[in-house]
């Protein structure tokens, strides 16, 4: 039966259990929950030493707290033992509730495993409930989704005795209560942790975005960021000072455009072909007076958020010394020095640029004409001379072609080097078999015969018709100018190459193209003539030479000779201008010395 004073007792137990689960919530971190843990066991329940084993995250249970023995404390505490030897411990003996009792008769063979323990020496008592010094009791504790935190364990109960049921009920509600302050102390633990390395991130966002303002807006060159998608793609956003500079526009007046609305006409395809993430291109961006300025663009892709929106951030570098000095050096090697023309390479790869391997309709050879020799050349027609594809001139405003002899190696030019053109070859017409040439209707680059769609065959006009335009190739040779370099020297003869290359520029239209090709030759390539045109072109061209040039004091005179001919698809550059050239030729042998000679 209960005494009468077991009541008191328990109601005392309950008080002191009351309080020490009260001191559970007042730990400020993890650490000190575990101590206090340990603590409430031997203040509370009546237990000499306690210690709470912790299940760390590789799984391992470690010492984190002793309570009630200083020499326990320095043999234990930081110890750890492996979850495997704590579930073969807590599988052993007896299970109280949801204690683990391992009696000494039964524990001798946990003696030698690796979880660490210290057992006070104590007297054996001989009753059947007395504490042997060799007992252990665990307390598991575990989290509310049942969670291994840890293991309390408890050793040497103050009465000397086995706890009964009331002390084993008050052992298991207090695991449950530090099972519960040790979840909510690890949790705030981690929040803690989250907290400080939270703001250790925003500080060191702040301090990559302070280097990132810092770096954008003192860059030596432009930087710009410009939204990405939507309605407002490409829209400046942010422009630093050297942008602004560099283009000459204040930052409030370039956030109303995007780069597409400051790019040069003939650069906004570079622009778009420009791939947004990592894309570079080479263009011209305009300035308020109309100029406009070489840049690189480099754009990179960054977001504002993981999932936020994302911008482009363009790099602008001035380029403009570097492209003016590979324009130059392109000038250099595609121009005469001398003139400023075009030279002989830039001549050939314009010419051959309208040029492709397969003739849009076959040519014709020019002894199809009425009186037609086999060279090629009218016989008996004075004056008039018919050229490849059926086209004719008339060079009697030239100085007239009297007779027009066709006999080569004549004349002043009789090394017999210079013969009169051949004709062309008979082709197959449009429209023959694939691989032919003429088959189809596009043409493709000489080199190559490939097919472009864009490509518009050259065509030597057949006739005086209307519809019969070319492309016109006038060689020109000057008549008199070796005398001028012998008498006078080749600083007066470099005088009348110049002048004369400015009265061809000032003779042609915008589009034709005006060429030095070396020595006193010129070449000019007019497109969209017909014969008549060509050869008033020619005349108007060489009326335009003959007038004195004055050099260093000295008026000189030079006369030209020119020779027309016409470009054809299926012919090669240097077979037009060999044809041009064989033109002059027989033109100059046309007229007396004395008619040649106007200097």
């Amino acid at each position: 039966m209960e005494t009468e004073s077991e009541p008191y007792v328990r109601l005392a137990s309950l008080r002191q259990l009351h309080h020490v689960v009260a001191q559970l919530n007042t730990a400020r971190s993890l650490a000190d929950t575990l101590q206090t843990v340990a603590n409430g066991v031997v203040e509370g329940l009546g237990f000499e030493i306690a210690a709470v084993h912790l299940v760390r995250a590789e799984g391992e249970l470690v010492v984190a707290a002793v309570a009630g023995s200083a020499a326990a404390e320095a043999m234990m505490a930081g110890r750890s033992g492996s979850r495997t030897a704590w579930e073969r411990r807590l599988s052993l003996g007896r299970q109280w509730g949801a204690l683990h009792f391992v009696p000494y008769t039964e524990g001798w063979v946990l003696d030698d495993d690796e979880v660490p323990e210290w057992h006070a020496p104590s007297p054996v008592r001989d009753t059947p409930d007395a504490w042997h010094p060799m007992d252990r009791l665990f307390a598991p504790l575990y989290a509310s989704d049942g969670e291994l935190l840890g293991v309390l364990s408890v050793d040497r109960p103050r009465n000397g005795r086995r706890p009964g049921a009331w002390g084993c009920e008050a052992l298991q509600m207090y695991a449950s209560q530090a099972a519960i302050a040790i979840s909510n102390a690890r949790l705030r633990s981690n929040m803690q942790r989250a907290l400080v390395r939270l703001e250790r991130e925003q500080q060191a966002l702040r301090a990559s975005e302070e280097s990132f303002r810092q770096a954008f807006e003192y860059a030596p060159s432009g930087m710009a960021v410009a939204e990405m998608g939507g309605d407002q793609h490409g829209r400046l956003l942010r422009i630093n000072d050297a942008l602004c500079r560099l283009l000459g526009r204040p930052a409030a007046a370039m956030r109303r455009y995007s780069f597409s609305d400051l790019v040069h006409p003939e650069d906004i395809h570079t622009l778009l072909r420009t791939s947004a993430e990592g894309g570079r291109a080479e263009l011209r961006l305009a300035r308020p007076d109309g100029s406009h300025v070489w840049v690189s663009l480099r754009n990179s892709v960054v977001a504002d958020t993981a999932d936020g929106p994302r911008y482009l951030l363009t790099h602008v570098e001035d380029i403009e010394e570097r492209k003016r000095h590979e324009l130059q050096l392109a000038h250099r090697a595609s121009h005469d020095q001398l003139t400023g023309l075009p030279n002989s390479a830039e001549l050939r790869a314009r010419l051959g640029s309208r040029l492709c391997a397969r003739p849009d309709r076959p040519a014709v050879q020019s002894s199809f004409l009425p009186g037609a020799g086999p060279s090629g050349y009218a016989e008996g027609g004075p004056g008039r001379l018919y050229g490849q594809g059926g086209g004719f001139w008339d060079l009697e405003g030239l100085g007239g072609i009297p007779g027009a002899g066709t006999e080569p190696g004549t004349g002043p030019h009789s090394a017999g080097s210079r013969q009169a053109p051949a004709p062309y070859a008979t082709a197959v017409a449009p429209g023959g078999p694939p691989g032919s040439p003429g088959a189809g209707g596009f043409g493709g680059s000489a080199a190559d015969g490939g097919a472009d769609p864009y490509h518009v065959h050259a065509v030597p006009p057949k006739g005086d018709g209307p519809g019969e335009k070319g492309l016109a190739v006038l060689f020109c040779d000057l008549d008199g100018f070796k005398s001028i370099n012998d008498r006078y020297g080749h600083h007066c003869g470099d005088g009348v190459l110049i002048a004369v290359a400015r009265r061809l520029e000032a003779g042609v239209r915008d589009d034709d193209t005006v060429a030095r090709l070396g020595g006193d030759e010129f070449v000019v390539l007019a497109d969209g003539l017909g014969p008549a045109e060509a050869q008033d072109l020619a005349v108007r061209l060489r009326n335009a030479i003959i007038p004195p040039i004055q050099i260093d004091g000295r008026t000189v005179r030079v006369g030209a000779s020119f020779g027309i001919g016409w470009a054809g698809c299926g012919m090669t550059a240097e077979e037009v201008l060999q044809s041009a050239d064989q033109r002059m030729y027989v033109e100059k042998r046309s007229r007396s010395k004395g008619q040649r000679r106007a200097g």
